[in-house]
């Protein structure tokens, strides 16, 4: 720290001190989880309409579950890989360590262009879900570094707006990679795969370039401004009290937050954001062409990155995370009831806008929310990785509830997403009185030390399990 109490600048300042940092940090961070999203999921959707399925004779469930070994062996990645990554990072620099990631999992993204059997198939998914699973946790807990506590969700949708974009720009390359059909004796779906890795590879080795690691290092800041970014996020978020690392990591274990998990929407905004794709492979069952199709994926994703980042400002701007995520899940359920309907083809498609929007806007607010309320830079790296790895379960549900037989309504798929959403729904009410309840009890404990002369620490017992170690000044955001 350089500096115990923050320098003085204008609004009008401040505001450019901001906009300088998004425009360093933000674009390179976003590309590399848009390939990564591209790489992991979009793209397969889309090698399976340019002749994946029948090149390599997928009969049955053989291309849900290949897109499943990625989703599980990155579940079972966080006993190996998401927890010790997020950790890691407080070790190696953001700017090796993230790259590094970036280049193993384009190496790995670009041999699944050269599989010729189903085996190989299965093997190179289960590498890319090892590879690429520490990025997401490891740039959630990263932008906690630089942002505070009410600035993090917008900067967190234009990471994640990354995701929609995905669907967009993937469904616009595949259909022009189309057009390569044949080139170097390789079909459609192989050059999506070699094209969309080679270019992953490139822009790893240009993030280690590019990226800064945090305020106290960032060369492109003065002195003045180092301090100034750093003490505004550590008045304004959750207090990163030096407790022993491994006391923390116990504590995000422990915490009823980070399990809360299977009982809102946390864990639906993981499953959903893969399942509106699948949806979208239906609008082949619509009678529209491969190109057709490919193209009709791209405006929902384009729609979808714009609402998050405006639900994103309005939480934001309101210090309110909950109204939001409730709006984008029902958004969602209204979307997947359309699609479980009888409705024309048309009406479909516009229940797919919903369900893309609704899914993706959920997701910047479900990890905000968590990370504004988990105390501890370790607690918080580790917390928002077991958040990210158990909500990958409804990743893996997602790949096999849509099931080719059950075309075109998808009534397994539809109904357990309408089930999914709808549990969410009921349980954010109940998380917020939770946390009004916690407040409440905060409030009381402050005045009642304040009355009494106290001075407002715990640092010496209870730390991990009572509201009342809690920071001074701190509250839980709802």
């Amino acid at each position: 720290m350089e500096h115990s109490v923050a320098p003085a600048i204008t609004e009008a300042e401040e505001i450019k001190l901001w906009r300088r940092i998004d425009l360093r940090l933000m674009p390179m961070i976003s590309l590399m989880y848009l390939f990564s999203f591209m790489d992991r999921g979009v793209s397969c959707s889309n090698a399976k309409l340019d002749g994946l399925t029948t090149q390599l004779n997928l009969a049955g469930d053989k291309y849900n579950i290949a897109l499943v070994m990625s989703f599980l062996f990155s579940l079972f990645y966080v006993s190996h890989g998401r927890v010790p990554s997020s950790l890691a990072i407080q070790v190696i620099r953001p700017s090796r360590w993230l790259p590094g990631i970036t280049v193993l999992w384009g190496i790995v993204m670009t041999l699944m262009g050269f599989v010729k059997t189903y085996p190989q198939l299965v093997g190179v998914r289960v590498c890319l879900g090892v590879a690429e699973a520490g990025f997401l946790p490891g740039v959630a807990y990263y932008l906690t570094m630089w942002y505070p506590k009410y600035m993090y969700q917008y900067r967190l949708a234009l990471f994640l707006g990354a995701t929609s974009l995905a669907g967009a720009f993937s469904g616009l390359l595949a259909y022009a990679i189309d057009y390569m059909d044949g080139d170097g004796g390789l079909e459609g779906w192989s050059w999506i795969f070699i094209l969309e890795g080679v270019v992953t590879i490139l822009l790893g080795f240009i993030a280690a370039f590019v990226m800064v690691d945090y305020p106290s290092t960032a060369k492109f800041l003065t002195a003045e401004e180092r301090s100034f970014v750093i003490e505004k996020r550590r008045r304004d978020a959750a207090q990163d009290e030096e407790y022993p690392m491994s006391q923390q990591v116990w504590a995000a274990f422990t915490d009823w937050q980070v399990w809360r998990i299977p009982f809102q929407p946390s864990s639906t905004s993981k499953v959903a954001p893969r399942v509106p794709h699948c949806s979208l492979l239906t609008s082949r069952s619509f009678g529209y062409s491969t190109s057709l199709s490919q193209l009709l994926t791209v405006p929902p994703y384009a729609l979808a990155t714009v609402t998050i980042l405006v639900f994103a400002h309005f939480a934001d701007k309101n210090k309110l995370r909950s109204p939001f995520v409730f709006a984008a899940q029902l958004i969602a359920l209204f979307g997947y009831i359309i699609n479980i309907s009888d409705a024309p083809s048309g009406v479909k498609y516009f229940g797919t806008y919903l369900c893309v929007i609704g899914s993706y806007s959920s997701s910047p607010g479900s990890i905000s929310w968590l990370a504004n309320n988990l105390q501890g830079k370790y607690k918080r790296a580790v917390g928002i990785a077991l958040q990210i790895s158990a909500a990958n379960l409804g990743g893996a549900a997602a790949c096999n509830i849509f099931r080719s037989q059950d075309a075109p309504r998808y009534l397994l798929g539809h109904g357990l997403e309408i089930m999914f959403i709808s549990i969410g729904l009921i349980a954010i009410p109940i998380i917020v009185l939770t946390y009004r309840r916690m407040n409440d009890q905060l409030d009381r404990e402050e005045l009642l030390e304040k009355q009494q002369g106290q001075d407002i620490e715990s640092k010496e017992e209870g730390w991990a399990s009572s509201t009342s170690s809690r920071a001074p000044g701190f509250r839980y955001t709802i």
